[in-house]
């Protein structure tokens, strides 16, 4: 019932039963044709139509429908996951064997590896850069002109932001493609493809699904013709998202203004109450008025709203001491993800950058004393009091 609700929604309908004389064709989805030409249509995506599974379905179409409206796009392509749909993404941008990425030196973890694999086995040329450096970042792009640029807005996980205008105009003078992870900052935040990225990608696991419940990734593009690469990219790789977690990621959709503008309330009455805390030796948080991005955060994220997502980091422990802080808080839960309606705490250093060796981590200033937080939605006062109760 879903999935033909759904499909009714988004402009698509089971095509008409055969008679007893002409039964229909039916294809591996389920779906029927009437003709072997209306099928050889379905085949070659010259008309609308599902074939098979792996290809696409209208619960995952409507999802599709809903970001490409949400993100002001051409079209969204919604992958198994969001590490799969970044993975596309870069493809889709022009990633391959000769080519050059520019990659903010500040990213994922599992997103660093896959760089590190693209330059290993495909022969990508990886450059990585400090993008809130923008004379370093337009050295790096001048060195080899054409190729991508990618970087997340909000990063992970010291909540660095990034000049998205300033960036887009470098890329495009020297014919670079930019490929932006919006994850941390959710469409509630920003539209990067408004300020002229040419492809953005979410991990919809995190604040678009919202309830720790589903795994998912989308990547907007700007123009058909990358989204329709995109869905190429997907079939033949096969991390085509379930309908159910389609319908679920949909089902998150809904509530996306009202969880994200009360995990921000929660993010920022937290990092202000840790940087007034003798046990706390830094706050990464851009609402703070002594963050470096403060003023970039007030120019290019919604009015009022910084992010759900912090860091601090403790004075003078190890990480015996910090394992000890994690396990006596008793509302944040220990999970290594975001987004959700309840309070996340992870350790970066085993969890999201654990790939990274100390000395990588440290170059990007992730120390062993840093923990991350996710704020959710409950009352803010009940989050305080658990944090310090665990910090006592």
């Amino acid at each position: 019932m879903t999935i033909f609700t759904t499909a009714v929604h988004s402009g698509h309908l089971p095509p008409r039963p055969g008679t007893p004389s002409n039964p229909p064709i039916v294809t591996a989805s389920g779906w029927s044709y009437e003709t072997l030409e209306a099928l050889d249509a379905a085949l070659g995506d010259d008309r609308a139509g599902y074939v098979y599974s792996r290809h696409s379905g209208p619960t995952q179409e409507a999802f599709e429908a809903a970001l490409t409206a949400l993100e002001h796009g051409a079209g969204a392509t919604a992958f198994a996951s969001g590490m799969a749909a970044l993975h596309a993404a870069l493809l889709a941008a022009g990633a391959r064997a000769g080519g050059t990425v520019v990659a903010g030196a500040e990213l994922y973890g599992a997103t660093q590896t896959l760089l590190t694999q693209l330059a290993d086995t495909a022969g990508v040329n990886v450059q990585r850069t400090n993008v809130r450096d923008l004379a370093a970042t337009e050295a790096a792009l001048a060195a080899t002109p054409g190729g991508v640029l990618l970087f997340e807005v909000i990063s992970n996980p010291l909540c660095r932001v990034a000049d998205v205008t300033a960036l887009v105009a470098l890329a495009k003078q020297y014919q670079y493609r930019v490929v932006v992870d919006a994850t941390f900052a959710s469409p509630y935040l920003i539209q990067p493809l408004i300020l002229g990225v040419d492809f953005v990608m979410h991990s919809a696991t995190k604040y678009i699904g919202g309830h720790g419940d589903v795994l998912a990734g989308v990547v907007t593009a700007n123009t058909d013709d990358d989204t329709h690469a995109l869905a190429r990219i997907r079939k033949l790789f096969g991390a085509t998202l379930s309908p159910f977690d389609a319908y679920l990621a949909l089902r998150g959709l809904r509530t996306l203004p009202l969880r994200v503008r009360e995990q921000n309330h929660n993010a920022l009455r937290l990092a202000q109450w840790l940087a007034t805390q003798p046990r706390v030796e830094r706050v990464h948080y851009a609402g703070l008025t002594t963050h470096p991005d403060h003023a970039l955060a007030l120019r290019l994220l919604r009015a009022g709203c910084f992010g759900g997502m912090l860091a601090f980091e403790v004075k003078q422990v190890e990480r015996a001491e910090i394992f000890k802080i994690m396990e006596r808080l008793k509302i944040f839960q220990r999970i290594a993800s975001l987004g959700d309606v309840a309070s996340l705490i992870s350790y970066p250093a085993h969890a999201s950058h654990r790939a990274l060796t100390p000395a990588q981590r440290a170059a990007l200033g992730i120390s062993d004393s840093c923990l991350r937080i996710s704020a959710g939605i409950e009352a803010v006062e009940d989050l305080i009091a658990d944090l310090e109760q665990a910090l006592a």
